[in-house]
């Protein structure tokens, strides 16, 4: 592997590292029952309104934007590096940004924002898929320490629910991981948002099974980190042999 093509890896885990570091510290907060510090670092990493948000919510999103984090954030630019080396990594990173900025559909940046989010769904569809099937298997690895048949249950569940709940989503990428998620650690995601004071109608993800929704954050943590290993692992192996 070329020194370019190893700090690009580098970087990945870096980004992985920056994510798992903000969401620990919005669980932390709310560890310390300090609900108004667990909102705003909340706000540093999601888009929507989370001023109102009690604690079950603040989990809620936190788990949401680890699971799309970790497609658009490190998977993707994973993919996108092994298929086509920088250059094709660094055009992914630029759509993906400039969907970020003016990919909302407003009448500012109407037709160069409907672009820009046209491009990232296209650029997202087979990432966005894979992040599903590697959270699966994350979650059946780290699980199969202690119960391999009850891994297998929360696995092929995480698929399922990828299957069944994904495509409800507005977006044709957000809801696959984010529903994987769901099925691997047994909670409901999605519902109602508010962005800038309008309430936006999401669809639910996943069913509620009685879980902590602390616990599930944590396993959801651990659920990213293992996905994103296993990316960086398959990546550096497949540009190796390349």
């Amino acid at each position: 592997i070329s020194g370019a093509l190893l700090v690009c890896l580098v970087s990945t885990t870096i980004a992985t590292r920056g994510l798992i570091t903000s969401a620990r510290s919005v669980v932390r907060a709310l560890e310390g029952e300090d609900i108004k510090r667990a909102r705003g670092d909340l706000a540093m990493i999601v888009g929507r309104d989370t001023g109102h948000l009690d604690g079950k919510d603040i989990l809620k999103a936190t788990i949401e934007t680890l699971s799309e984090n970790l497609s658009d954030g490190v998977i993707a630019p994973l993919f996108y590096l092994t298929a086509g080396g920088i250059p094709l990594a660094m055009l992914y990173k630029a759509v993906n940004t400039m969907d970020s900025i003016v990919g909302y559909r407003n009448e500012r940046y109407r037709y160069f924002g409907m672009i820009a989010a046209r491009l990232d769904d296209v650029a997202n569809f087979i990432p966005a898929r894979l992040t599903g099937l590697l959270i699966a298997i994350s979650v059946f690895l780290f699980v199969s320490m202690r119960n391999i048949r009850e891994a297998a249950r929360l696995s092929v569940r995480s698929i399922r629910t990828m299957f069944r709940d994904g495509r409800r989503h507005s977006s044709p990428n957000s809801g696959v991981p984010e529903a994987a998620m769901a099925g691997a650690l047994g909670v409901r995601l999605g519902g109602p948002l508010r962005y800038s004071g309008v309430i936006v109608e999401k669809p639910y993800l996943g069913v509620e099974t009685g879980r902590s929704y602390m616990q599930a954050c944590y396993d959801a943590l651990k659920v990213v980190f293992v996905a994103s290993s296993l990316g960086v692992i398959l990546s550096a192996s497949v540009l190796y042999v390349m």
